[in-house]
Formats: structure tokens, sequence, C-alpha cells
């Protein structure tokens, strides 16, 4: 067996891989960084990427098929599949060609291969033992599926959605939290007609239940049909479809059944168990500081409990990089992490919901922007609102925002959030007008007692 050592070994090349992999050379350690499939990991070649080149392709789709509305006469002859894809999937190769260059250029030892932890200090690859003095544990999440119903033909995951080579004309999407409403918002877009089963009472469940409803209410308008709070108990395939059955009786007919029913952690097959890091559900468990119980062991990303996020495992990343490096950085923030669902209204939110502001602080103060007041929301014809939740004469606890586009709002809405910014701090800022920014600016100002272009 050859030996090759480093000052860190990253087992797993996704967000949360990479990025400590390169602040860590940044910061003059020496990294291997072992990937078994193709760097990037889920997000970029069977997540967030792909996704959100169909949701925009999906968005292309709507606006010609409604550009009457605002004067413009074009007509949607259909959707060309291939070309959809051809679309989507340049962009996720051109990313991929710019990751790899970046390996090269942070001067990472880069190994193919399926990695597995031999101890504290060493993982193996093919027959190579890589040493560390630090190790971090980064195999990121599979698509999960229901006891006794098993991915296969007509039953499909989000992987195989995403490379369709036709828009199915019925589906069923089993789940209705983001990757469940994404598609669904997708699929719509594209001409199918599409239901959403969710066993919790509403979609998007660990939204704002605020956000949840005003996410429904468009839906509906969109023909998107869905029931919650019911339960799958079976799916039938044929040769021409797949029949479901719930809980309550319903049976649904579809060409497809899309399973959305969360990621698990992917830590099986790791030698993760057997190296004693200790475990929970699947899952790693860390302290804070994203370190586990064998000294020099780290986790990060989608096997730690918590958001499975691409940008959760990034940051994660870098803090466990700088933190490898002597820079002490601060613990990292969950509910400070920006969230946000990409369908046709996104919901985006940060920091704490209305129920767990109360749980937590007791009494609440929240107020509810609604879009319709908002020039540039009216311009883009998009419903919803803005959802400030603060602690009574105190900082702003959680935002919660519905509406087209409002995921690029939430870059100041974490801002306000991780800072702990008074309403009475964000009020005097200037919102360019006319953007959907002002309607952050409008909530802020009713918190602090001024309302302009509200009444309450």
């Amino acid at each position: 067996m050859t030996d090759t050592s480093a000052d860190l070994v990253v087992l797993g090349g996704g967000s949360g891989g990479y990025a400590c992999a390169f602040r860590a050379a940044e910061l003059g350690l020496s990294v291997v960084l072992i990937e078994k499939d193709k760097l990037g990991g889920t997000c970029l070649h069977r997540g967030c990427i792909p996704t959100k080149a169909l949701l925009h392709a999906a968005e292309v789709a709507d606006a010609a098929r409604d550009s009457d509305q605002v004067g413009v006469k074009t007509s949607l002859e259909g959707i060309d599949i291939n070309g959809v894809n051809s679309y989507k999937d340049g962009i996720v190769s051109k990313l991929y060609k710019g990751l790899q260059g970046l390996v090269k250029a942070h001067k990472v030892t880069y190994v193919e291969g399926a990695g597995t932890l031999v101890d504290a200090n060493t993982v193996e690859v093919d027959g190579t033992r890589y040493t560390g003095t630090n190790v971090v544990l980064a195999t990121g999440s599979y698509s999960k599926t229901l006891p006794g119903l098993e991915f296969g033909g007509r039953v499909i995951a989000s992987e195989q959605a995403l490379n369709l080579d036709y828009v199915p004309d019925k589906v069923v999407v089993l789940g209705g939290g983001v990757i469940g409403v994404e598609f669904a918002s997708v699929w719509r877009s594209f001409g199918a007609e599409v239901t959403i089963v969710e066993a919790l009472p509403h979609l998007v469940p660990n939204e704002d239940e605020y956000s949840s409803k005003q996410l429904e209410r468009a839906f509906r308008k969109r023909g998107i049909k869905f029931k919650t709070g019911v339960k799958f108990t079976g799916a039938e395939q044929t040769d021409s479809g797949v029949t479901v059955s719930l809980e309550n009786g319903d049976q649904l007919d579809a060409d497809l059944l899309l399973v959305a029913v969360g990621r698990g952690a992917n830590t099986a097959g790791h030698g993760f168990e057997e190296a004693g890091v200790a475990m929970e559900r699947g899952f790693v468990r860390t302290d804070e500081r994203l370190r586990t119980n064998l000294p020099g062991v780290y986790a990060v990303g989608d096997i730690v409990p918590g958001l499975q996020l691409a940008h959760r495992g990034f940051q994660q990343g870098i803090f466990i990089a700088e933190d490898i490096a002597g820079k002490n950085p601060p613990v990292i923030d969950e509910a400070g992490i920006p969230r946000v669902t990409y369908s046709q209204p996104e919901v985006a939110s940060v920091g704490l919901t209305e129920a767990a502001a109360k749980e937590q602080y007791g009494q609440v103060e929240t107020f509810t922007y609604d879009l319709a007041g908002n020039g540039k929301s009216q311009i883009l014809k998009t419903a919803g609102a803005v959802k400030v939740v603060r602690e009574p004469e105190g900082p702003v606890l959680g935002l919660h925002l519905v509406g087209e586009r409002v995921g690029e709002l939430i870059g100041e809405g974490q801002l306000i959030y991780n800072w702990e910014a008074l309403p009475e701090d964000v009020a005097p800022l200037v919102h360019a007008h006319p953007t959907q920014t002002e309607a952050l600016g409008e909530a802020h100002l009713a918190l602090a007692g001024k309302p302009l272009h509200v009444h309450g």
C-alpha cells in the first residue's frame, strides 16, 4: 500500500467538501480531496443548478403564454424538452469546468474514487491510504423513498425527473416540500396536470404558515392540485401509468410518480461507524463547531442534522477550514441561513417563523406588507407579501417572503436578521424605486411606527 499524507483529507467533493478544500488550501494547508463521482456533487449535477435551469425555462414558457397581459403578441408553440435539457446541461458543464480549474489553481490533490474512513486520520481509496492531520466527512445525501415504495419504472426520484426526455401529461408528486413544489411548478408551466400529496397540513411545511398559505393560494390559481394532511398508502404500476392510493381512499392516476419525501444522509458504506464515528438516525453527530466525537474528524453539509442546503454546506466547509487553520471563526447560526423555494411564486425566508419565535420569546410583533402595494411587483404581475417578525421593542427575528423573484430579496433579509437589526435601524435606509426591495423597507417602516403606504 502506498501512503499519502496531508494536513487535511476531505471525503466528498460537493458544496461542503470543495469549499473546505479550497479555503484550507488558501490558508496554506496541504489538501487531498476525494470524490467518487463528479466534483460539485448533487447541487451542481443533480440538484440546485439543473433544477433552477428548468425553473427558468418554465418561467419563460409562462411569460410567452401570458404575454398578451402586457400587450405583447407571442404564442407558446410547445416545449422542446431536448432543447431545455441541452440548455440545462450546458450550464452545468460550464460550471463543472470552472470547478475543475479551481482544483488545479488551489493546488489541491484530487483523487477520484470511493473513499472509506479507516480511522481518525485515514481514508482509503482503491488500496491507497491517505492520512490527514484532520479529516472532513462530506459525503452528502441521497433521495429517500418510503418503506415498500421502490424507485423504478414510473416511480422516479428528482435525479430521473431532471433528465426526462418528455413532458408527462399527468404527474403525482409525493411530498410538498421544496423539491416537490419546485418540480410541480416546472411541470405545470410545461403543460402537465400535477397533484401534490403531502402528509403534513401544508405545502412547504417548514416555512411560516402564512407563506405556506400564500403559496397554496397561488398554486390553486395556477391549477396545481394538492392534497395535504393525507398519507400515501401505495402505488401500482402498469404499462401505461401508475395508480397512487391514499389513506382516505382516494386513488390518483398518473404517468409518473415523483417521490420527493426528503433526502437521507449518505453515510452507509463509508466506514464511519466501523471507525467509531458517533451516528444518529444515519446522520453524523457533531458539536456546534462541526467536530465529531473522533479527534480531528469534522463533518459538513447534508450528513449533519439540520437544513440540507448547498449554501449551508458551503459555509460550513469554509468554517471548518478556518477552524483547522486556527482562525477561530464564529459558530454559524442555523436560523441565519437563508432558505429559498424557487417555485412560481418563490418562497424565501430567514430567521424564525412566527410560531418558533413565540415559542422562544413568548410575545412577538408581526407586520405583513402585501406586494399589491409595491410598484415593481405590480409591473411583474406578481401577488405575494413580506412578513416580518420582531421581538417587541427588540430586533427582527424572522423575515418571510412570497412572490416572484423574492429569492433575490433574502440577501438583505439575512443581513437584517444576522446583524440583529431593529426595524428602527432599517427604516431610515433608502430603497431604490421601483424595486421589490421597497416592500422590505415598507414593512420595517411600519414596524418602526411610521407606516407610509399602509394603514395599521
